[in-house]
């Protein structure tokens, strides 16, 4: 049975000026709305997550407590469940999906919220990774509407070494010669297995590695952990869905809209929301180094950097210790 609802607009126009018609927002909702409106959680999905993978920072137990909140859980476009690749009609489906940016999501989920549901200011904006650049995103551009974010191991633009970092994915999977400029008519196998192969030495630090830390994921062998659990997660993943995201990804930054005008530090400082801003020590995409200077020109942040050897993924829910660090954060935060 499916477990989300739909948003469905009949026409969206994107940053780029292109029409996307149809577009559909997929969602889940935790708890209840209270009278005056003023429990809404905005919690956005990952790279390729959905509303499933959210799941571990949400419980009566947690800071996202559905007894106390109500907390929307939007799919980012492109994961194959909101507007995709993989679900769009022609012209726009498979490799004509047209590039969508951060700015496009919010935008459609401050629709979905004002439309659906009358909410028009929001208790929190909290996600990892590119769920963090959704909470940047928010936090700029409805600077009025947000009262607090936790972007957690993300970042509000993409730098150049991430980009480029993306760019030898994006080269991993093209390569394979079932790729056929994105009409294939079986999965580019080689292309997926090798692209899981070369993310798996981003995802998580030299340290995890130097310390076997994969047997605790349960491979016995660094080669085991390549094919059980990388090559499989990606040969589950479509392609062109994929490159969607990558491209939404790549296009991150908070100054590129007619609001800042490319104006980086400007847009920093437009963010009034109070933030904690919790990279992870370790991690090869997202550095501390970028998080502390976005903290430095935002007037009501503080950087709180997660201690842990477990690379990006220290803002998901692999380690136990980490998810802890986290959910004290985000208690704090919202008891502020």
């Amino acid at each position: 049975m499916r477990n989300y609802e739909t948003f469905d607009v009949e026409k969206v126009t994107l940053q780029s000026g292109i029409t996307l018609s149809n577009a559909r927002l997929a969602y889940q909702v935790h708890g209840k709305l209270n009278a005056d409106k003023s429990n809404a959680i905005v919690y956005p999905t990952r790279f390729y997550g959905t509303h499933e993978d959210n799941q571990f920072l949400i419980g009566t137990d947690m800071a996202l407590n559905p007894d106390r909140y109500f907390i929307v859980v939007p799919n980012l476009t492109g994961n194959g469940l909101s507007s995709s690749p993989s679900n769009t009609s022609p012209p726009h489906d498979r490799s004509g999906f047209p590039g969508v940016t951060i700015l496009d999501n919010v935008r459609l989920q401050r629709r979905l919220l004002r439309e659906r549901y009358g909410i028009d200011r929001v208790a929190l904006v909290v996600g990892w990774s590119m769920a963090a650049q959704q909470a940047y995103h928010w936090a700029a551009l409805f600077p009025d509407e947000v009262e607090r974010i936790a972007p957690i191991a993300g970042s509000a633009r993409t730098s150049p070494h991430n980009h480029v970092f993306l760019e030898g994915m994006k080269a991993a999977l093209t390569a394979d010669s079932a790729w056929k400029g994105g009409n294939y008519v079986d999965p580019p196998k080689t292309g997926l297995r090798a692209m899981g192969r070369g993310w798996a030495g981003w995802a998580l630090s030299q340290a995890f590695y130097r310390q076997h830390l994969y047997r605790r994921m349960g491979s016995a062998t660094v080669e085991e952990f390549l094919v059980e659990f990388w090559e499989e997660l990606f040969l589950k993943r479509d392609a062109n869905n994929m490159l969607a995201q990558i491209w939404t990804w790549q296009h991150s930054n908070i100054s590129d809209n007619d609001t800042y005008m490319g104006n980086y530090e400007h847009a920093l400082r437009s963010i009034s929301a109070k933030a904690i801003v919790m990279p992870s020590e370790t991690d090869l995409y997202f550095p501390p180094d970028d998080s502390a200077y976005e903290v430095k020109h935002m007037a009501n942040a503080e950087l709180r950097i997660i201690p842990s050897i477990w690379g990006h993924y220290a803002g998901g829910a692999a380690n136990p210790d980490d998810v802890a660090f986290v959910n004290r954060a985000l208690r704090e935060l919202l008891a502020s």
